[in-house]
């Protein structure tokens, strides 16, 4: 029997194509859900995001799913994707600011407005496009060369590359990070359902990813 993927709804939008990139990518079930036990079965977790971060945490909180994502990456792996990505850390400034789920120390900050590139010209905030991911040695990228570009829409980022939770870091006016995990979880900055051959590779890799760093 093919394994369960619980792809979590909580108002994020954009769900029905991480699913259908998920389905593409190998043979499983894909649920999109907010059900807590269905949650709790499935095999695999998968929280997207899009979005104002503090939307996206209170969506979790109010259908009582925070607890159920802290419990489920004790003993099975999840994957965080943009805004999920974001509300694993332990604050963001977006929305007044938010405490999050606390998963990565670290905190989520806006991208400076006074950016310029290498011409001069002004960086335009949110960085979005096609952008070059620079690995650290993990598991998920396994079949996925380094310097790989990624598709990323994003307005705040996690700034600390050398946390050690760090697994792949980009760079728009400065570098940020793209990638964090631990043991059990896997998250992205970038949309893999939006990134073509190298988004579903990954989306590949976690659906046998047994959890480790």
């Amino acid at each position: 029997m093919p394994q369960t993927v619980a792809v979590i709804d909580y108002g994020s939008g954009n769900l029905h194509s991480v699913a259908k990139a998920i389905e593409h990518a190998g043979s499983c079930r894909v649920l999109v859900t907010s059900d807590m036990n269905e949650i709790r079965s499935a095999d695999r977790v998968v929280l997207p995001g899009v979005g104002a971060m503090g939307d996206c945490m209170h969506g979790l909180q109010d259908r009582g799913l925070d607890s159920v994502v802290l419990d489920f990456i004790q003993e099975k792996p999840l994957m965080g994707v943009c805004v999920g990505m974001q509300i694993l850390t332990e604050f963001g400034e977006e929305s007044s600011g938010v405490d999050a789920l606390g998963v990565f120390p670290g905190q989520i900050t806006q991208f400076s407005k006074s950016m310029k590139c290498p011409e001069g010209r002004p960086l335009k905030v949110p960085h979005m496009g096609w952008n070059e991911l620079l690995q650290r040695p993990h598991p998920m990228w396994a079949g996925i060369g380094d310097r790989t570009r990624f598709y990323f829409v994003h307005s705040y980022r996690y700034a600390d590359i050398k946390a050690t939770c760090v697994a792949g870091t980009s760079h728009f006016g400065a570098p940020f990070v793209a990638a964090l995990s631990r043991p059990n979880v896997f998250a992205v900055q970038f949309h893999p359902e939006k990134s073509h051959d190298a988004g579903i590779r990954l989306y590949r890799n976690f659906l046998t990813w047994d959890g480790t760093c």
